[in-house]
């Protein structure tokens, strides 16, 4: 079996060449460079697969994504090709619910403030007082098996915890110990909300402005899950207004802006711009100005002292990585077993 695995790490390749002795594994950067013979692809999230990929590679049949998330995927296309996909599911639940506390202790603790101020210019504990997580009130938006942990991690810490899923009506006696809320309730009880939900035409910018409105002044934000469930411009200006307090972010609608400067986006995206044709100027132009806006509102909010940022890495442990990478060689072993394991379906994809 052809097996090509789409960027992954140097110290991944000796774990695959363990586990997928028997077959022909190949190693490259991006999707572009997968050869027509192909029969499996692993791919992350930054690759997106579309039905011109498909039809370029006729001889695939498997699709692993190294991701719980398949929205990379267009699960569509490859069911009308009868091309199967595979996920890992719960695979970084501990390291993500981990991660959004970090965001939100860097927030609380005002850690950028803090480390951005020069040594032994006028320190002031006032001007550095922190505040404590203990008896505030958690909103969870998402109770999947992240959103599930950091309910734990929130408890531990002595805090409320609210929680609201689109995908559940929270009747149940169980929804009901978990603190099942309307959306409604949470944005208006909760000091600090956090995002752990799929996304969504239900959950599509579920952070916007009339939802902020909605929210306790001071309100803190923290997503960790998808950069599109929040309008980032109707956050930007409640970050102006101080309706929201501080934002802690590991994902954003472009998050380019989380790994490299604007300056570098906005050239690279003129140097692409110069090098395509002349078919449909205007309305390129057109998305290129919205983007543009959408590029300088994303840096000039990350720019400011109560937002915290990391480039999308919430996921990225040494023992999540481990347990992705195992069950990737799984579900691969597995499929060509003809015993295929955590298949995705249309409808599960929609969930």
């Amino acid at each position: 079996m052809t097996i090509y695995f789409v960027d992954i790490e140097p110290d991944e390749q000796p774990l695959f060449a363990e586990h997928l002795a028997a077959h022909d594994l190949i190693a490259v950067r991006r999707l572009s460079e997968v050869g027509p013979d192909a029969e499996v692809v692993s791919v992350f999230l930054g690759e997106k697969v579309d039905d011109a990929f498909l039809s370029a590679h006729p001889r695939l049949r498997l699709i692993a994504t190294r991701s719980t998330s398949v929205d990379h995927l267009d699960t569509a296309a490859c069911a009308a090709r009868d091309v199967a996909i595979c996920n890992v599911p719960g695979y970084s639940e501990i390291t993500a619910a981990e991660h959004t506390f970090a965001l939100l202790l860097a927030l609380t603790r005002r850690l950028r403030e803090v480390m951005a101020l020069p040594r032994g210019a006028g320190f002031s504990y006032e001007a550095t007082r922190g505040v404590e997580l203990h008896g505030r009130t958690l909103g969870i938006i998402g109770l999947g098996h992240v959103g599930r942990r950091v309910a734990e991690l929130a408890r531990a810490f002595g805090m409320r915890v609210l929680a609201h899923d689109a995908r559940s009506s929270g009747d149940s006696p169980r929804a009901e110990a978990e603190g099942f809320v309307t959306l409604e309730t949470l944005l208006g009880e909760a000091d600090i909300i956090s995002l752990h939900a799929n996304l969504s035409p239900a959950t599509y910018h579920i952070i916007s402005r009339a939802t902020l409105a909605q929210t306790r002044r001071g309100v803190l934000i923290i997503n960790t899950a998808r950069g599109a469930l929040i309008d980032t411009e109707a956050l930007r200006d409640a970050l102006e207004s101080g309706q929201v307090g501080g934002a802690g972010l590991d994902v954003l609608q472009d998050e380019r802006l989380l790994r490299q400067p604007i300056e570098k986006v906005i050239s690279d995206g003129i140097l692409q711009h110069l090098r395509s044709d002349e078919l449909a100027q205007e309305a390129r132009d057109a998305d290129r100005l919205r983007e543009l806006e959408q590029l300088m509102l994303g840096d000039a909010m990350l720019s400011r002292a109560n937002v915290v940022f990391t480039p999308h890495i919430a996921f990225n442990s040494v023992e999540s990585m481990r347990r992705l990478a195992f069950a990737t060689c799984e579900n691969i072993a597995a499929f060509v077993a003809g015993n295929p394991i955590r298949l995705v379906t249309s409808s599960t994809a929609a969930q």
